[in-house]
């Protein structure tokens, strides 16, 4: 006795009553313009003189987030890798800086003093 395994038979694709679509063909989509209250004007964007910390060069200011207690975190963002940062902020502030973790890597570079009674440190 021979038996034969019938496998469903293939359907073409596309089925009847959808339309092919060329990408290639079709208009760019315009970007709609940033939401004027994430847009920053250059009087908003921090320096290293009101931060009191070195900025990494052509580093682009990002945002700002409410930290507690009086304290702002300000981040920016490059295309620099992590060795270049780590590099860099090693030579400018003369100190190695702690790796804090391996995946993603996250390394930490602790200026000042902290004070409990007047900073927040939230995880």
């Amino acid at each position: 006795v021979v038996t034969i395994a019938m496998q469903p038979i293939p359907r073409p694709f596309p089925r009847p009553g959808n339309t092919i679509t060329d990408s290639s063909l079709e208009e760019p989509q315009v970007q709609a313009p940033l939401d004027e209250t994430l847009a920053s004007s250059a009087s908003d964007i921090p320096t290293e003189a009101t931060l009191g910390f070195p900025i990494y060069p052509n580093a682009n200011y990002l945002r700002s987030y409410d930290a507690g207690r009086g304290q702002n975190y300000y981040l920016f963002g490059t295309n620099a890798t992590y060795e270049e940062m780590v590099n860099y902020y090693s030579i400018v502030l003369k100190e190695r800086g702690n790796r804090v973790f391996e995946a993603p890597r996250v390394h930490m570079f602790e200026v000042g003093r902290f004070r409990e009674d007047r900073m927040a440190f939230p995880p």
